[in-house]
């Protein structure tokens, strides 16, 4: 069965152009006010650092994701958002700069939140999640990435006592970060898939195949077993010894590539519907894939596009349509159909 996108998601992609406007602006990136203004504000600043370094999950594997960010127009009501639809807490910085909060699932730190910088709303940016991944030197990987055809949207940069990080473009556009810490940082195990944490990180590419030997060079990925649909080939990878995420080819109605989080919940449904009367909207879904677990794609209010996943409840919400057990849309490389 071969589904087509929602004209809510076509209409996120026409919404989603932070990444091409940042590239759009080479005068921006090359004179310093655009990452410079970026740097003022970005990641963790003033963020407490013994809170970070005793309380996140995070791990700092060469090529792992070990942090997430979202950047938002109103982080008041992103915060309440994703308090009711994940049940985060959240901590801001117990300095005077309020600018940055830590989403937290029980003790461990899953997420940063913060409002976006001036120059990003003067290019015209809108809310969206980025992942970053852990490198053991972010001057040389960023060096690398350049080499092969990426872009620097913000230069590496310290947050003092905690981290070294910069935010780069894929040569495809899809954007990324880079993460080191400081100081050793916290190295346990991410609970990858539980409520509250990543469960996947998925990349709409341009070309999957360049996409994949792109990030497989930087940061050593390696390919899971391939599924075969109508969209072509969805190419799972692993990191950090586990399977972690997948690549595959966009569809047309996608206008440029960008890498989609999901988020681990206990009840599909119950988190869906959540999603709904917290003001966000339903872009598609719950969909089954392999494992008995269910997929649902989400717009928050603000804007940014995330996903959901989890079990179903035996009595599902009349809402959502149940999708046939063993049919070939449930299948992981149904995710995202053209």
């Amino acid at each position: 069965m071969q589904r087509r996108l929602e004209p809510n998601l076509i209409q996120w992609f026409a919404w989603l152009n932070f990444d091409m406007c940042a590239l759009s602006h080479p005068h921006l990136l090359k004179t310093g006010e655009l990452s410079g203004r970026h740097r003022q504000r970005a990641s963790f600043p003033d963020a407490d650092p013994e809170f970070l370094e005793r309380k996140t999950g995070m791990v700092d594997p060469d090529g792992c994701f070990v942090w997430y960010e979202l950047m938002t127009a109103d982080k008041a009501a992103a915060k309440a958002f994703y308090a009711d639809v994940m049940g985060w807490g959240a901590r801001d910085p117990s300095t005077r700069n309020m600018t940055y909060a830590l989403f937290t699932a029980g003790n461990a730190a899953v997420a940063g939140l913060m409002a976006f910088p001036e120059a990003a709303k003067e290019i015209g940016a809108v809310p969206r999640w980025i992942g970053y991944v852990g490198v053991d030197d972010v001057d040389a990987t960023v060096e690398q990435i350049k080499q092969l055809g990426g872009a620097v949207l913000v230069p590496p940069k310290d947050i003092p006592n905690v981290s070294r990080f910069s935010v780069l473009a894929d040569p495809e556009t899809a954007t990324f970060g880079l993460f080191k810490w400081l100081s050793g940082g916290p190295r346990q195990a991410v609970e990858l898939g539980q409520p509250g944490h990543v469960s996947w990180h998925e990349l709409l590419a341009a070309d999957a195949e360049k996409a994949f030997a792109f990030y497989s060079r930087i940061f050593g990925w390696r390919k899971a077993e391939a599924e075969v649909g109508p969209i072509g080939i969805y190419q799972p990878f692993s990191s950090g010894g586990q399977t972690t995420g997948g690549i595959f080819t966009k569809p047309a109605t996608a206008p440029f590539p960008f890498w989609l989080y999901y988020f681990g919940v206990a009840d599909i449904d119950a988190a869906a519907e959540r999603v709904r009367t917290g003001g966000g909207q339903i872009l598609e879904g719950p969909l089954e894939i392999p494992g008995g677990s269910w997929v649902t794609r989400c717009l928050d209010p603000q804007g940014a596009i995330f996903a959901l996943e989890g079990k179903r409840s035996s009595h599902p919400l009349g809402y959502f349509k149940r999708v046939v057990a063993g049919d070939p849309a449930s299948a992981r490389a149904r995710r995202f159909t053209g």
